[in-house]
Parts: structure tokens; sequence; C-alpha cells
């Protein structure tokens, strides 16, 4: 018979409950009020009575966006920069991790390679020399400059190469015995075995890149090749400087356009929001198992 629980550990579960409500609520708030923003009248939100739910509800912002062009083409230049930017930081990633972790008799000067790729970790050469560097290479103003720089994550790089060294050595053993080579071992048994690694190797890449502006502000120079992010980011710049020239009794800017870019804005993010949302659903049960690997091994 199971015997009742203590009131140590009731009132232990109730705070576990409570707390983990309060978090949720402290996760979820921010993105239902973006959304009910987006969707409330502009009036509603300037009279500070916008605090959870829509008030006077309407869709004026998306329609405006859906018409204007510029959002949807940024956010398809998100999707496709995304997309490239993690396979090919997947594929160099993981194809400089597995020769690492193997050992010294089969991978040559692999303690000095191992220090490089630390040593890239603390140092880098800076903003301007990256510059030169991309300018030099003739990837000014395309998808590229964006790709290339940042393919590989010193840190993601660790985290692969420890899932690599935690795969038995008895599984390539036996390959070799079969007549595969390094290649096949590769693609055949490493690849498909790091399936938890690779998912959350990918959501970092996948999420660095969706979140990346700076280096699109550097680097392109076409508005039509110009990412969602920096699209939000102009957005807000502009609400700023109109906020500043009010304050200081300018109203010259305060147009109606400026003012429902209110409503614009919180839509665009919302929109940016919710390609992350709909993918981690999907990877979430290898994430916290890539994570500990991580972790665990350095």
């Amino acid at each position: 018979m199971v015997q009742d629980k203590s009131i140590s550990s009731k009132v232990l579960d109730v705070i576990i409950y409570v707390s983990l409500i309060l978090l949720l609520i402290v996760t979820l708030y921010p993105i239902i009020y973006i959304f009910s923003v987006s969707v409330s009248s502009t009036t509603a939100y300037e009279s500070g009575r916008v605090f959870f739910l829509p008030v006077e509800f309407n869709l004026e912002a998306y329609k405006v966006i859906m018409k204007a062009g510029t959002i949807p083409r940024s956010f398809i230049n998100s999707v496709i920069y995304t997309v490239v930017y993690t396979v090919v930081s997947l594929f160099m990633t993981t194809t400089m991790a597995y020769p690492l972790s193997r050992s010294k008799d089969r991978v040559a000067f692999k303690g000095f390679f191992s220090k490089i790729v630390i040593f890239t970790m603390f140092f880098n050469a800076g903003i301007i020399p990256n510059y030169l560097v991309v300018k030099g290479l003739g990837l000014m103003d395309s998808m590229w400059a964006l790709v290339l720089p940042t393919a590989i994550s010193t840190y993601n790089l660790v985290v692969m190469r420890s899932f690599f060294e935690g795969i038995p050595i008895d599984l390539e053993e036996a390959a070799f015995i079969d007549g595969a080579n390094e290649l096949t071992i590769f693609w055949r048994i490493m690849l498909p075995l790091s399936k938890a690694a690779l998912a959350t190797v990918g959501l970092f890449y996948g999420v660095s890149m969706w979140n990346q502006w700076f280096n699109a502000m550097l680097y392109l120079q076409s508005d039509t090749k110009f990412p969602l992010q920096l699209i939000i980011r102009q957005i807000i710049m502009q609400n700023q400087m109109a906020a500043e020239l009010a304050a200081m009794g300018d109203t010259s800017m305060m147009t109606a356009q400026t003012t429902n870019s209110v409503s614009l804005k919180y839509a665009t993010l919302f929109l940016s929001i919710l390609p992350m949302l709909a993918v981690y659903p999907f990877i979430q049960k290898y994430f916290v198992k890539g994570v500990m690997v991580g972790s665990v091994k350095g």
C-alpha cells in the first residue's frame, strides 16, 4: 500500500508547481502581449488598455505587411539564409569534429589542430579585418557574406566532437573489418547515431542566423536582400527617432503612418518568432540529450 506523502513533500510539490506556473507565465506573456498589440487598435495601445488580450481586434497591420512586400520578401530571405547557413555549418562542423574525435594514430597533427580550434574561441580578428576579408573575396552584398565567415562555431564544434568521442569505437572496428572506409563510416554510422547532437547544433546555428542583423548591416547593400531582423531594426529605429522628436516638441513626424507603425512593429516581431516556435517542438526530444553531451565532455 502506497503511503501518503508527508507534509514536507506536499509543500515541496506546491512550490515546484507554483514555480513552473510562474516560469510559464514569464515565458508566454511576452509572446501573447506582442500578438495582442499587433491585432489591437492604435488607440487602445496608446491609451494603455492592452495588457493581455487584444482590444478592438483588427488585422490591419498584417494586411499592410502583406501589401507592402518588403517584410514578406525579407522573411523569405531570412528563411533562405537560415536554411543554407544551417546546412553549410552542420556539414563543415561535423566533417571537422569527426577527425578531431579520433585517436592520434589515425589523425596526424590532431593536437595542433585542436589547439588552433580552441584558440579561435577566445580570440578573433575583429570587425574591420573580417570586413576586409569579405570584401577581398568578393562576397559583399551576397548571401555568402553572411554564411561563410561564421560557418563554424567553436562551441558547436566541441559539442559534436564530444558526441563522436562517446560513440563506441567497436562500431568502427567492426565496419573496418567489413571493408568500410572512413567516409562510409562517417556517413553510414556516425551521422545516423548523432541525431541528438545534430538537432541541438542545428538549432543553435539556425537561431543564431535567424536573429542575425549586424553582419547583414555590414555586408549587404541591396534592400531586396535584407533579412527580416534588419527590417525590424529599421522599424524600431524609426519609432525611436519619432519619439525623440516628439519629446523635443517637434511633431512633424508624428503622422498617422508613424503611429500605425507601432502595430506594424509588433506584427513583424510576432512573425519573426513563429518559425522558431514551429521548429522547436520537432527537435525538443533531441535537444536535452545533445546539450548534456556537450556539458559532460570537454
